[in-house]
């Protein structure tokens, strides 16, 4: 995030949803028709936009009125609240994850963390964060249950350096320090892979 510069903030939260490149299984689907994996494609897409949007708008506007530290403690605490509106809206559970955490409750679980490593890999190799296909399949729940789960990567935009780059500022650096005393997720470069948006459906 930069205090000067709001506009890319909404580009770093929005910018796989404007790509047109199609989707990569992430396991075989034997339970779902050609149209339902269309729908829930659609559906989590729609669901992650509405995250996005909402959180950067609040960002925006805690930007405007304090800064990267009020940004900061918008995010810690709106983010799980705009989840959860959203799951109890539609069904679909939303977070975000990142192998290199800031909030240890978005820690990823294996499929996540395989996937997170994928979008890694494929990244190293040439293809910008910003491309990088979404990611799903049908995958057993710890309970033996089989679900939905959908992973779109989030790139590092200019704006997000601000709390995620190698030279925060000394207030920044506190705020992050009192909130997340484990805090990982710094250290980050202009269009790397800073995490996931991930999605889980009950089948």
């Amino acid at each position: 995030m930069k205090n000067r510069n709001l506009a890319p903030l909404a580009l770093g939260l929005l910018a796989f949803t404007l790509g047109s490149g199609s989707a990569s299984a992430g396991g075989s689907m034997p339970q779902l028709s050609q149209e339902d994996l269309q729908e829930r494609i659609a559906a989590n897409r729609e669901a992650i936009q509405q995250f996005a949007q909402s959180l950067q708008g609040e960002l925006m506007s805690a930007m405007q009125s304090g800064g990267p530290t009020e940004a900061i403690q918008v995010c810690n605490e709106r983010a799980p609240e705009i989840a959860r509106d959203i799951s109890a809206e539609t069904g679909i559970d939303i977070g975000r994850t990142s192998l290199k955490l800031r909030n240890p409750d978005n820690a990823p679980d294996r499929w996540e963390r395989l996937t997170l490593q994928g979008f890694e890999a494929q990244h190293a190799a040439g293809m910008p964060a910003a491309d990088l296909p979404p990611r799903y399949g049908v995958v057993e729940s710890d309970e033996g249950q089989p679900e939905f789960r959908f992973m779109a990567a989030i790139p590092t935009g200019g704006a997000c350096l601000v709390c995620h780059g190698s030279n925060v500022s000394g207030d920044v650096k506190h705020a992050l320090e009192r909130l997340y005393p484990d805090d990982q997720a710094t250290g980050y470069s202009e269009g790397q892979v800073r995490g996931a948006f991930t999605i889980t459906q009950e089948m």
